[in-house]
């Protein structure tokens, strides 16, 4: 791959927002700078902006009284949502060199990386938040890959591709902020038949009956509108996407959460998380889908 594969992002002709919400969310990932995102980030130079799974190591962190304990557990979170990353790109299928994905609602681009990583292929990140999009970029070029790993301001309801040129796409936990409907119509557009679609999301539990206080606290806290399970299967049926996976993460993200309680790292919404997954109100799961 040469540095010239994709076009260089203009920052000069970025769109405002196109509503008042995505304004705010705009507003809210700009000034957004947790130690949670970043100090894990730092790990090793991939900045994720979602959660973990899989079982801790608990020997890798070594005795509660050792004095590099903390150090330890922020590595340990750091790779446990790389994992998460992992399983995701697991689930795209067969992606060939030539071929091009999206990140929708890309955060710092850590997700993107990966994939370049693992594909060799290009990937076009889109995100709302300007401050985003510049650390992405200020990344791949710092890893020389800015000719391949791209991060742009738009919106994910209304991305800048040609309809069929996308071999596949995902959104890591950022479908919480959009219509359904709007996003996998828009998703549908952008990839080729046969293309293959991702995402890993919490969602209620239609069967709890409705939106618990854990969720509600939930979408206070990051200014979101979490789905149930219902309306994600839903919405792509209706768009032309047919789950080929549903995945049940619930069980393997807990240990994540449970971790990052005991650390540093804590926000006051771990008992959310917690609480919502051990009664069932709230769900995390992985839906691959391929576009007919």
């Amino acid at each position: 791959m040469t540095t010239t594969d994709l076009p260089a992002p203009t920052t000069s002709t970025i769109p405002g927002p196109a509503t008042p919400y995505q304004d705010d969310i705009a507003r809210y990932w700009d000034h957004e700078a947790r130690p949670v995102n970043l100090r894990l980030g730092d790990v090793d130079g991939l900045y994720h902006h979602h959660y973990g799974i899989g079982d801790v190591d608990h020997a890798a962190l070594g005795d509660p009284d050792d004095s590099e304990r903390e150090k330890k557990v922020i590595t340990e979170l750091h790779r446990l949502e790389s994992a998460q990353a992992d399983l995701l790109l697991d689930h795209l299928g067969p992606i060939r060199p030539e071929d091009t994905l999206v990140d929708a609602g890309c955060g710092r681009g850590g997700s993107s990386v990966m994939a370049h990583q693992r594909f060799g292929c290009k990937v076009e990140g889109v995100t709302l938040s300007a401050k985003q999009a510049e650390f992405g970029n200020r990344r791949a070029k710092e890893l020389g890959i800015e000719g391949s790993v791209r991060a742009q301001v738009c919106n994910m309801l209304d991305m800048p591709f040609a309809t069929g040129s996308i071999a596949g796409s995902w959104n890591n936990e950022s479908s919480m902020y959009v219509d359904l409907h709007d996003l996998f119509a828009e998703h549908s557009r952008v990839l080729a038949v046969g293309g293959r679609y991702v995402t890993i999301t919490g969602c209620w539990n239609p069967a709890y009956g409705q939106p618990s206080k854990w969720v509600s606290q939930i979408n206070a806290h990051f200014e979101c509108n979490i789905h149930s399970r219902r309306e994600y299967l839903r919405a792509m049926a209706d768009n032309r996407l047919v789950p080929q996976a549903v995945i049940d993460l619930t069980p393997a993200t807990l240990p994540y959460w449970e971790l990052r309680a005991t650390s540093s790292l804590v926000t006051g919404i771990e008992e959310a998380f917690i609480s919502s997954y051990k009664d069932g109100s709230f769900q995390y799961v992985l839906i691959a889908a391929d576009r007919v």
